[in-house]
C-alpha cells in the first residue's frame, strides 16, 4: 500500500505542484523584503545606536562632568577629563568613546542625570580603520547636532516607560 501511495505521489509530481501553489499564493502578498540603501525599516524608540552628546537649546553643551557615565560603563569604553570654569561649573575637557569596545548596553545613556550622553538612531557607521572609531568630544557634538531631532523624538516617545 505504501509503495503504490509514494509512486502516485512520485507520478503526479505532488510536491512539485504543492510548493508550485505555495509560491503562487505570495505572489499576491505583500513583500517582506526592503530595498535597503534606499528603503529602511522602522526603528524602536529604544534602539541602540551610535553615541552623540546633546547640547541645550541655547548652544552649550549638556554634559556636566559628573562622571556617572564612565563610572557604570562596564566595559570602560568612556574617558572623561574635566576641569572647572569661571562661573564655578565644571565641565568636561575631554570626553573619549572607544566604539570597538562599546557594547552598547545603553548604561551611559541611563546613568546621565541630564540626557548628555544618548545612543542615536544611527546604525550605518562602518569605517575602514580602527582610528575611525575612537569617538572624541567633537565627533560626539557633531552626531549630536546631526541627529538631535530624531534623538529627541525618541526621548520624547520613550519617556513615560522611564
Amino acid at each position: 500500500m505504501a509503495f503504490l501511495d509514494r509512486t502516485a505521489r512520485t507520478l503526479l509530481l505532488a510536491e512539485l505542484a504543492s510548493g508550485m501553489v505555495k509560491t503562487f499564493s505570495y505572489m499576491f502578498k505583500r513583500r517582506a523584503t526592503v530595498n535597503y540603501p534606499y528603503e529602511k525599516g522602522p526603528l524602536s524608540p529604544r534602539f541602540r545606536g551610535e553615541h552623540a552628546l546633546r547640547r541645550y537649546p541655547n548652544g552649550e553643551e549638556r554634559c556636566i562632568a559628573c562622571k556617572l557615565c564612565e563610572a557604570i560603563c562596564p566595559a570602560q569604553a568612556i574617558t572623561i577629563e574635566a576641569e572647572p570654569r569661571e562661573d564655578g561649573s565644571r565641565r568636561t575637557t575631554r570626553y573619549d568613546i572607544d566604539m570597538t569596545k562599546c557594547i552598547y548596553c545603553g548604561l551611559c545613556e541611563e546613568a546621565c542625570p541630564v540626557d548628555a550622553i544618548v545612543e542615536g538612531p544611527n546604525f550605518e557607521f562602518a569605517t575602514e580603520t580602527r582610528a575611525e572609531l575612537f569617538y572624541d568630544k567633537q565627533k560626539l557634538l557633531d552626531n549630536g547636532d546631526r541627529w538631535e531631532m530624531e534623538i529627541a523624538a525618541r526621548l520624547a516617545a520613550d519617556a513615560p516607560y522611564r
